[in-house]
């Protein structure tokens, strides 16, 4: 819907309040209901909005080493707007009118820390090259019959799961659930967020959901507004949903594979295909891998932004450890699909379902525009068979802390990104791993306490 459809809708509609939300940098939706009028009077001008939201980690503990807001600035407000391009009713809250925010400003000079506006910069220089990029991310997560209040009271253990067993692509599992399973379907649609496809996984109550695919942007605002879309759904059945990278040693991970293809920008031409070549791979292709496979070690953490994001990076667990790529195998970091000029795609298999999607994007898309730009040869062949093995090119990084190491002092992603932005992402991920390595986990009493 365009800027001036979205207004007449507001002024010629009953709707006494509006909500609107964006991401922090952790990808958590944050926002607020307004009156109209406050809408109406904010049109010009934008809305104010604390920027603590900068400045503190997902669970409101406020950064002991933050640059762009902090103690030392009085928490100030930020100018906030809407993009009234992005109006869309929630049919499960009496189809009340939304609209996502971000912090991007009329003269470029957008705030650092904002995922969307990041994205938006992003985008923006790939049309510039001549390019539309169509992407999608699909998301794994575990459903559990619990509350906020019974997770609390268990302290997250023993936690009673949606439906017993490991049971993938299961017709017979859904059916227990019926009216979950097709109110996220439907009311997913109604929200515009239509998906591909929606299944079991294998595990207890985990389910599998692929977003239709759409121009980068958009793609983006679909997959950070379902993560929260399917949690609020979740609760009107009772339920609890998980994006958590790995909630379980003993179970599979949760991804979020990000996919991904180069069109003209009339979006009748297909750039990854090329029937000429091997492996129907263009050379424009070619470059956008090397370029992927070039700057993941510099910027891991936008694809694994979290201390649990490390315990899914491992072998045999359905989720990438080499800086690989192939033909249609689930081993590697990047997955090519191109039987069909259509359909022809690269699959960055790294993000994980715990990732901020404008981040993950983000980071997928600058960094093989980074190939392109530089005219990078795919020297590293294609893996075959088992991707864990083949580390010819290098392995990700195990933990947060190296990571973000890695990216704070790369001048690659300084280059992708900009300093502002690795500045402060790189902080919040070292706050991230600081508050881990001062717990005390389970594991270590159970080992340690009366052993040693």
């Amino acid at each position: 819907m365009d800027q001036q459809a979205s207004i007449d809708f507001i002024t010629q509609s009953d709707f006494q309040k509006i909500k609107y939300a964006f991401t922090d940098i952790d990808g958590v939706l944050r926002g607020k209901v307004i009156h109209r009028q406050k809408f109406l009077d904010g049109l010009t001008d934008g809305y104010g909005f604390c920027d603590v939201v900068w400045g503190w980690d997902s669970a409101d503990t406020p950064y002991d080493n933050g640059q762009l807001t902090g103690w030392h600035s009085g928490y100030p407000d930020a100018p906030v707007r809407l993009d009234l391009t992005t109006l869309r009713q929630i049919p499960w809250e009496n189809n009340i009118p939304f609209f996502l925010a971000d912090f991007s400003r009329p003269d470029g000079n957008d705030l650092a820390a904002c995922p969307r506006s990041l994205l938006k910069r992003i985008a923006a220089q790939c049309r510039e090259l001549g390019f539309h990029a169509e992407y999608a991310q699909e998301f794994e997560w575990f459903n559990f019959r619990e509350t906020p209040q019974s997770l609390q009271q268990k302290g997250f253990q023993r936690l009673e799961p949606l439906t017993p067993g490991m049971f993938g692509y299961s017709i017979l599992r859904p059916s227990l659930e019926s009216k979950f399973y097709h109110d996220l379907f439907d009311w997913l649609i109604q929200f515009d967020i239509p998906l591909e496809g929606l299944h079991t996984e294998t595990g207890p109550g985990v389910y599998e959901a692929a977003i239709m695919h759409d121009e980068v942007v958009r793609a983006a605002d679909k997959a950070a507004l379902f993560k929260t879309a399917v949690k609020e759904i979740a609760y009107r059945h009772d339920l609890v949903a998980t994006f958590m990278a790995k909630w379980n040693a003993d179970l599979p991970g949760c991804s979020g594979h990000i996919h991904q293809s180069l069109w003209d920008l009339n979006k009748t031409r297909n750039l990854f295909f090329d029937s000429a070549r091997p492996n129907n791979m263009s050379e424009l292709m070619r470059q956008f891998i090397a370029g992927q496979l070039h700057c993941l070690p510099h910027i891991t953490p936008m694809f694994a932004p979290t201390i649990n994001s490390y315990k899914r990076l491992v072998e045999g667990a359905w989720a990438p450890t080499t800086l690989t790529w192939s033909m249609d195998n689930r081993t590697t970091a990047l997955r090519v699909l191109n039987h069909k000029a259509a359909y022809t795609r690269v699959e960055h298999r790294v993000s994980g379902a715990d990732t901020n999607p404008y981040l993950a994007i983000a980071a997928a898309l600058a960094s093989g525009l980074y190939g392109i730009r530089h005219q990078l040869p795919l020297t590293v062949a294609a893996s075959v068979g088992n991707g864990y093995a083949d580390k010819q090119n290098g392995v990700l990084p195990t933990n947060l802390a190296d990571a973000t190491m890695a990216m704070a002092h790369s001048p690659i992603a300084t280059e992708l990104f900009g300093a502002e932005f690795v500045d402060h992402f790189t902080r919040t991920r070292d706050w991230e791993w600081r508050q881990y390595a001062r717990q005390v986990s389970d594991w270590e009493l159970k080992r340690y306490f009366e052993i040693i």
